[in-house]
C-alpha cells in the first residue's frame, strides 16, 4: 500500500480507504462486512471512514464496526485510522442535525460509545449549517479535540469559502484543520473549481 501524507501534518493516509456508508448497516450480512474490513486491513488499508448516520438504519455501521474491532482488530487500534462525521439527519427533534455544538458534542460521544473507542483518529463537521455561527460549529470541533475524544478536526461538504473560512477559525483556535473530505468523481469535479487551491494554500489534506 502506498502512503500519502495529509497536508501539512504528521499524518499518513493509505492511497486507498475503506468508506462503511453502505453494506455495513444492520440490514446487511455481518459476516460480509466483517470479511471486507478484514481483507482491506489485511491489504494495507488502515483508513476507515463513518459517520454516525451511517447503516441504514443510522448509527447500525458504527455498531458493526464496533463489533468488527472487538472480535477482531482491538490489538491493532494503534495501527488504524478510524473516522467519524456529525451533520446530516441523524435522531428526531431540534437537536438531532446539523452544526451545533450541542449536536456535534453529543454525536461524537454516542458514536465512540457504538465503536468501543476511547477516540477517533479524526472528527468531522459533515456539513456547513446555514443556521449556526461557523464560530460555535469550529469551537465544537477544537473542544473534541482538546477533550482527547478525537485526534483531529476536518471539514466535509464545505465550499472554498467556507472551507477558508473554517481554517481559519480553527487556527486561531488553535487545532489546525487536517483533512477535508469532499465528494469527487469524473462526474462530479466541483472541487476544481477553487476548493484544491484553497486547500493547497492552507496545507490541508483532501481525502
Amino acid at each position: 500500500m502506498k502512503y500519502n501524507r495529509c497536508g501539512n501534518s504528521g499524518l499518513l493516509l493509505p492511497a486507498i480507504s475503506l468508506g462503511l456508508w453502505h453494506n455495513f448497516g444492520g440490514i446487511d450480512v455481518y459476516e460480509n462486512g466483517r470479511n471486507m474490513v478484514r481483507r482491506a486491513f489485511d491489504l494495507g488499508i488502515t483508513h476507515f471512514d463513518l459517520a454516525n448516520n451511517y447503516g441504514p438504519p443510522y448509527g447500525s455501521a458504527e455498531e458493526t464496526f464496533g463489533r468488527i474491532l472487538k472480535s477482531d482488530l482491538k490489538s491493532y487500534r494503534d495501527e488504524m485510522i478510524i473516522t467519524s462525521k456529525a451533520g446530516y439527519d441523524m435522531w428526531p427533534g431540534p437537536y438531532g442535525e446539523w452544526g451545533s455544538r450541542k449536536y456535534l458534542i453529543a454525536s461524537c460521544d454516542q458514536s465512540l460509545k457504538r465503536m468501543g473507542l476511547e477516540y477517533v483518529d479524526i472528527f468531522y463537521s459533515h456539513r456547513p449549517d446555514p443556521n449556526t455561527p461557523l464560530e460555535e460549529t469550529m469551537m465544537a470541533l477544537d473542544q473534541i479535540v482538546r477533550s482527547g475524544k478525537a485526534l483531529y478536526a476536518g471539514i466535509s461538504s464545505y465550499n472554498p469559502e467556507q472551507s477558508q473560512q473554517a481554517i481559519n477559525i480553527l487556527k486561531d483556535l488553535g487545532t489546525p484543520c487536517l483533512v477535508h473530505q469532499p465528494s469527487y468523481s469524473m462526474f462530479n469535479r466541483w472541487v476544481e473549481d477553487g476548493l484544491l487551491d484553497v486547500l493547497e494554500k492552507n496545507g490541508v489534506g483532501s481525502v
